[in-house]
């Protein structure tokens, strides 16, 4: 039997976000069901809000970055009690059975992940999101908050986090490692926290100086305005490790030319218009273009371990949830240091 639950939803592309109510299935042997406590708002539930990596499911609910309280768990789960403080990220559901599946790698499966937000489930029924009191979720897609935590800290983590510490796991940033953040944004600052406490050498790559006292603070070495032409001069060869967190199309060209021999530019940011790119940017120096994808839920819990360990929440501004379409237009305009949460007893 399902239960409707208040939450804020798009009730059709472009549309600002309303009170509304939407249904959540009647917890099962291995669900989870969380009280939510806050959500984060990414600027990819602005795009699919808005359509802009295609047509949209509506009404939408958004909210992948989800830190609650498990509130009842159904008679076969074995991970989780009531009381335990949880996170939900970018997918609820996968296939379980491809290769990728198999190797914890869960947001590549095959077969596609089941998103959080703007998906179909294994019935048909569209997924809802964070921006909403109560989720109901299998525990086997749910991860567990340390103590160290604050939820409310954690909860843009379970997007913003994982979509850093994956990348820069994978391309082992620490010591002895020059690794670049393009852009001091919601991903970008988590990034530059989390490549410090690696070990690594962190620069910050941004439009302009406007953020350099705070980059400094969260753990940057150094700071650069893209601006000024002579950064692109100064800093050629320099990095073995660049993340572009932004989402707009950059000149890929200029930025390969920054990388080492052998360096990689990896991808976060998902910008909706196509990028275009002379080759020899990477045939010289044998360099690598890449992207990566959130985390596999294993990932996504080893990351929040560490974040715990070493203090790393995300820098948040708390709002109502009344405040969501204004918070869309501030992120729009790069305003907000660094990420807006909602407090969902507000919802």
């Amino acid at each position: 039997m399902t239960t409707n639950v208040s939450a804020y939803a798009a009730p059709a592309a472009n549309a600002p976000l309303e009170r509304t109510t939407v249904p959540r299935r009647a917890v099962g042997e291995h669900d989870v069901l969380i009280e939510i406590k806050f959500a984060g708002i990414c600027h990819s539930d602005i795009h699919q809000a808005r359509d802009g990596w295609g047509e949209g499911i509506f009404p939408m609910v958004p909210g992948h970055e989800i830190a609650g309280v498990v509130t009842e768990v159904g008679a076969g789960v074995t991970r989780f009690t009531a009381g335990d403080r949880v996170g939900v990220g970018c997918f609820v559901d996968s296939c379980r059975e491809c290769e990728y599946c198999r190797q914890g790698l869960e947001q590549y499966c095959t077969q596609g992940m089941t998103g959080t937000y703007n998906a179909l489930d294994r019935n048909g029924e569209p997924t809802y999101g964070g921006y909403s009191t109560h989720i109901v979720v299998d525990e086997n897609y749910t991860v567990r908050i340390p103590d160290a935590l604050a939820l409310d800290e954690a909860a843009p983590l379970l997007c913003a986090g994982i979509t850093l510490y994956s990348p820069l796991s994978h391309w082992k940033a620490g010591p002895g490692k020059n690794v670049a953040v393009v852009g001091l944004g919601g991903l970008g600052h988590m990034g530059v926290k989390i490549a410090h406490a690696l070990g690594a050498e962190v620069t910050v790559l941004s439009q302009s100086l406007r953020k350099q006292e705070d980059g400094l603070k969260l753990g940057a070495d150094h700071y650069y305005a893209t601006s000024d032409p002579k950064t692109f001069e100064k800093l050629a060869g320099t990095f073995d490790l660049i993340i572009s967190t932004v989402s707009a199309p950059l000149d890929f060209g200029a930025y390969l030319a920054l990388l080492k021999t052998d360096g990689a530019l990896v991808n976060v940011g998902a910008p909706e218009e196509p990028i275009s790119l002379n080759l020899f940017s990477v045939i010289g120096g044998r360099k690598t273009l890449a992207g990566s994808m959130i985390g596999g839920i294993a990932e996504t819990q080893e990351m929040l371990d560490f974040c715990a360990e070493h203090g790393l929440g995300a820098e948040i501004e708390l709002i109502r949830a009344d405040q969501i379409n204004e918070a869309y237009e501030r992120v729009l305009a790069s305003d907000v240091r660094y990420r807006f949460v909602i407090d969902a007893a507000s919802i």
